[in-house]
């Protein structure tokens, strides 16, 4: 009895030391649901980091992450970012995607003081939530401004039609900032709110509706799933227009469900596989040999987000919630895959955007646009 009280002593002594050498970090990613590829992609950027990191370790410790599914629901959301604050006592958390999202698990880990840190949100309501809330990507007053000049400067067109899902807040902030640019650059966008809710699947009446006020260009600031069924319907009920997107749209599974209908349309991203900077093309081909597909702009910064943590941890010597927050808010000049990486006063990313042409065998790199 004595030999099994010790061994299981012993059993319990060596996980509490080591847990003591693991830094833990919760993520909150839409691994199920409407967009689970970017929750996919977005977890195997970040693996594929940590074993580069957890080679040396940080500060003596290797980085652990914990991951948690919000199943593309808000509701998911806040309760995974409180499990992973409440429950496995995490040192920061990582996530999530879309905005709607993060924006339920933002105060949550703003009044407990936890570093939470989105890759890809980019509504500006996010990093308002408090002063524990940062982002590592652009936010969409930028990409917003990007593809309104992108429209009126080199398409060179002069009437917008704007369809929104009103069921996202990403879509809706960035539809108003692309309306407020275009307007201002001398575009006009038509005055009717074409509108539909994730998880719709027959928008041929919407389409009927916004092929009848006749625009030249069609923005739609959407996610993958619904877009690839509204630019293949869009198609077939005769509407050949340009239309434009965020980096919503930058998922394969685009091409998968529009097919031919994905050709000669434009969105704004934060990142081109395409880029020749050997940085780049270093994550590509570890990325390809890793999960056997090409990275979308998700595992990209998902990539980029944890090595950002991982930084701030070596900075600040420690994982005390307000000296890992303090740290990551001083990330100055950071390079990744998606660019140079500064976090500003606002805890937003100042950062370049590309502009990306998609076609059926995936996105083209068309242009880069400084901040």
């Amino acid at each position: 009895m004595k030999k099994l009280f010790a061994s299981i002593l012993l059993v319990a002594t060596l996980a509490s030391a080591n847990a003591q050498e693991e830094i833990k970090i919760g993520t909150v990613f839409a691994m199920t649901g409407p967009i689970a590829t970017y929750g996919q992609e977005s977890v195997n950027g970040i693996r594929l980091a940590l074993e580069d990191i957890n080679k040396t370790g940080v500060n003596g410790k290797k980085i652990k992450i914990i991951v948690e599914d919000n199943r593309s629901e808000p509701s998911d959301a806040a309760s995974a970012t409180k499990k992973l604050i409440e429950v496995d006592k995490v040192a920061a958390v990582i996530g999530s995607v879309a905005s709607t999202n993060t924006l339920a698990g933002a105060p949550i880990a703003q009044a407990a003081k936890v570093p939470l840190l989105t890759p890809a949100s980019t509504n500006e309501k996010v990093t308002q939530v408090g002063n524990f809330i940062s982002r590592t990507c652009f936010t969409d007053e930028f990409q917003g401004v990007v593809m309104a000049k992108f429209a009126f400067e080199n398409l060179k067109k002069k009437k917008a039609a704007i369809v929104i899902d009103t069921s996202s807040d990403y879509s809706k902030g960035l539809a108003k900032v692309f309306k407020r640019e275009f307007v201002k650059m001398g575009g006009e966008v038509i005055d009717t709110e074409f509108s539909y809710i994730q998880k719709d699947t027959d928008f041929r009446s919407l389409l009927r509706k916004v092929k009848r006020t006749n625009p030249d260009v069609i923005f739609l600031p959407g996610y993958y799933q619904e877009v690839g069924l509204i630019l293949k319907q869009a198609r077939q009920s005769g509407i050949d227009l340009p239309f434009l997107g965020g980096d919503g749209w930058d998922s394969p599974t685009l091409q998968e469900l529009a097919g031919e209908a994905v050709k000669g349309n434009y969105i704004s991203s934060h990142f081109s596989s395409d880029d020749k900077d050997p940085m780049v093309q270093k994550f590509v081909q570890s990325y390809k040999a890793t999960y056997k597909s090409n990275p979308g702009a998700m595992a990209a910064l998902g990539y980029d987000a944890i090595l950002v943590m991982a930084d701030a941890i070596k900075r600040a010597g420690s994982t005390d919630h307000e000296a890992l927050n303090k740290a990551i808010l001083a990330t100055k000049n950071f390079q990744g895959v998606t660019g140079m990486i500064t976090i500003d006063s606002n805890r937003n990313a100042k950062k370049s955007a590309v502009v990306l042409e998609t076609t059926p065998a995936g996105n083209v790199f068309k242009t880069k646009v400084n901040p």
